[in-house]
C-alpha cells in the first residue's frame, strides 16, 4: 500500500472507532443521587425523596447479594411489570412517568374501587409500591426495626424527611 494513503485511512478508522465507542458508551452516566421531583406535578404534597443508586446498588447489594434477584431490575421493570434482569449499568432506561403517566397519588375510596394494576398507572402509586414492598421485603428478611442500623424507610415521615431550613 502507497505510504501517503496509511495516514489519512488511519485518521478515517480512528475516528469511526471514535464514534462507535461514544454510541457504545452514551447511555453510561448513572446519577448517584436522584430526587424523586417531577414537573408533571402542579405541586408536590410531600417533601421531595431522594434516592441513592450508590447506598442501594453498591452498598447493599454487596452486603445482602442473596436479597437482590436481578441488582437493577429491583427498581427497574418492562410494561408488563416484569424485572429487566439483563439491564447493566449505564443501559438506558425510562423515566417512571412515560409508562405511569398519571401524575398523581391515589389513595382512600378512589384507591379501593382500583386493581393494583390500575393504581399502577398513577406515578406516584407506582413509586410507592416498587419502594415500599421492597422495603418491607427487606425489613422483615433481615429482622430490622424502625431505629435499627440499615432499617429501610416505609412511612411518609421517613421517607418524606422535612427539610432543613437553610440558615
Amino acid at each position: 500500500m502507497n505510504k501517503r494513503f496509511l495516514l489519512p485511512i488511519s485518521l478515517v478508522v480512528g475516528i469511526a472507532a471514535l464514534i462507535v465507542v461514544t454510541g457504545v458508551f452514551a447511555g453510561t452516566e448513572v446519577k448517584d443521587v436522584i430526587r424523586f421531583e417531577n414537573e408533571a406535578y402542579k405541586k408536590h404534597k410531600r417533601p421531595i425523596t431522594v434516592f441513592s443508586h450508590k447506598k442501594h446498588h453498591d452498598d447493599y447489594l454487596k452486603k445482602y447479594p442473596e436479597f437482590y434477584e436481578s441488582p437493577c431490575g429491583e427498581c427497574h421493570h418492562d410494561k408488563d411489570n416484569k424485572k429487566l434482569v439483563n439491564l447493566k449499568e449505564g443501559d438506558e432506561v425510562k423515566n417512571c412517568i412515560e409508562c405511569h403517566k398519571k401524575p398523581a397519588f391515589i389513595t382512600g375510596k378512589k384507591a379501593r374501587k382500583l386493581t393494583k394494576e390500575q393504581k399502577r398507572e398513577y406515578h406516584g402509586n407506582a413509586l410507592h409500591d416498587n419502594c415500599k414492598d421492597c422495603h418491607k421485603k427487606y425489613n422483615k428478611t433481615y429482622k430490622k426495626k424502625s431505629k435499627s442500623e440499615g432499617y429501610a424507610p416505609n412511612t411518609c415521615k421517613t421517607c418524606h424527611p422535612k427539610e432543613k431550613k437553610k440558615k
